[in-house]
């Protein structure tokens, strides 16, 4: 797990700068915030640091501008559980829509997933020699009194060679041993990978228990369901898989005896707490203008049920408790019907920092195109790449697009740099589907191939609206 200790907030915006373009100001704000969990795990005074909560942010900004990539990005920067929800998905108790607690229960999973899988790669060696010592159980078994010590192996290969005297009793350990040995050579040379072996592995499937699900008491459904499959006895089942592919489940399988789970949900429970990072999209989509009947009703209900999680409260998950008072909530909305102030006053207070983020102009969609670390033209030209192809853009032809993707989102809807997706989906469209068959491998996409590959959307403005 990276330390938050040494991530300056100056630190933390360099970083987000590889992935996302400009949105200078939200970018400050998410990096004060996290550098604050910090600042506040290093007082002394216990009371103190309890009573020092997040500062919740909000994001004002319309779609494609790089709100949710902000949030997700900061989350992978610092290891901490990170879980995206949109707002419009809970309704209040008596409408149809997932219960507002789901959203930490989410979180705990999350959580746990993270330290589990860490724990895993701790054990992967010890895991990888026990799952050697399985495969040669399978191979080689332990003798029994009217059994062929020899196992699977040597069972087969005795069919072609000439039968030989029985080994005496008290032989059959040392033969076995011998047995065992020389398998274990063999393995270790790689010479048995593609051998068939039938295993006895244990049976993941859980027993079904779905009526409880989309309901507000699914988080009691999958109680409900890990309860009674630690009552059921584990069940096994007999497969025939290549020695290759039983390492691997061997191995899967014997890690996840070595781990703790016990210390794995105590731990996880402890991160959500105190790293846990909630996106809460769509916020706009339940704010109330105006009237207060119909949809509204249900809207402002939701607000209300979100506001207990964002304040600070307990919920119970299959892990046990979870409180939520230093989890970082950072919600996210166009806000283009609506404003900030048509929220709930109480939710409002629980939002005190506010960031807006500024639509993307033509400067940025070029340096979208190709600035950062996993820019869309590399992506393009590594999938390309794959077939072959040498694909290059010229400058005047990055240009273009840029200019293309500013005026399409100006006379059509704004989707801010999803637009730059959509174009140059249909840019290479053609390039896409002729490149295993094409045998001139380099291509050089300028001005004049931009222009003729996008020609109806760039002279027919009515038509862009429905392509693009």
């Amino acid at each position: 797990m990276n330390s938050l200790n040494e991530q300056t907030p100056r630190q933390i915006v360099e970083a987000l700068d590889k992935y996302i373009v400009g949105q200078k100001e939200a970018k400050r704000a998410v990096a004060i915030a996290l550098r604050n969990r910090w600042r506040s795990r290093q007082l002394d005074n216990a009371s103190m640091q309890d009573d020092i909560v997040p500062k919740n942010i909000l994001m004002i900004g319309s779609t494609g501008v790089g709100k949710t990539e902000i949030a997700r990005r900061l989350a992978k920067l610092v290891d901490a559980p990170f879980i995206k929800v949109e707002a419009t998905k809970f309704t209040e108790v008596g409408y149809v829509g997932r219960d507002v607690e789901s959203i930490i229960r989410d979180l705990a999973e999350t959580s746990v997933r993270m330290i589990r899988q860490q724990r895993v790669k701790d054990v992967q060696e010890k895991a990888k020699e026990m799952a050697q010592e399985r495969i040669l159980d399978v191979l080689v078994p332990e003798p029994k009194k009217s059994s062929n010590p020899f196992g699977q192996l040597f069972g087969s290969l005795a069919n072609n060679e000439e039968a030989e005297e029985e080994t005496p009793q008290e032989n059959e350990p040392k033969q076995y041993q011998a047995g065992r040995e020389w398998c274990r050579k063999k393995l270790e040379a790689g010479e048995y990978e593609d051998k068939i072996i039938e295993i006895d592995i244990e049976d993941s499937s859980k027993p079904m228990v779905g009526m409880f699900a989309g309901s507000s008491l699914e988080g009691m459904g999958d109680n409900l369901q890990d309860m009674i499959g630690s009552m059921m006895p584990k069940r096994r089942k007999k497969r025939k898989v290549t020695v290759e592919q039983a390492r691997k489940l061997f191995q899967q399988e014997e890690a996840m005896k070595l781990v703790d789970m016990e210390e794995v949900q105590e731990t996880a429970v402890k991160l959500a707490e105190n790293s846990g990072i909630v996106f809460l999209d769509e916020i706009d989509k339940v704010a109330v203008s105006g009237n207060t009947g119909g949809h509204d009703v249900s809207r402002e209900g939701v607000q209300r049920d979100i506001l207990p999680i964002v304040e600070g409260s307990t919920v119970m998950t299959k892990y046990g408790a979870v409180k939520t008072d230093h989890i970082l909530f950072i919600a996210a909305g166009a806000f283009h019907t609506s404003k900030p102030s048509d929220l709930i006053p109480e939710l409002q207070g629980r939002f005190p920092i506010r960031v807006e983020l500024k639509s993307l102009k033509k400067e940025d969609f070029k340096r979208i195109l190709t600035e950062p670390q996993n820019a869309l033209l590399k992506q393009y030209k590594a999938l390309l790449g794959t077939e072959g192809i040498k694909l290059e853009f010229a400058e005047d032809a990055i240009d273009r697009l840029a200019q293309l993707a500013c005026d399409v989102n100006a006379q059509n809807e704004n989707i801010g740099a999803r637009r730059l997706h959509t174009i140059l989906e249909k840019l290479l469209e053609e390039l896409s589907f002729e490149a295993p068959d094409m045998e001139e491998k380099d291509v050089l996409i300028d001005t004049e191939y931009v222009n003729k590959a996008l020609q109806d959307i760039v002279v027919n403005h009515d038509l862009s609206q429905f392509i693009l």
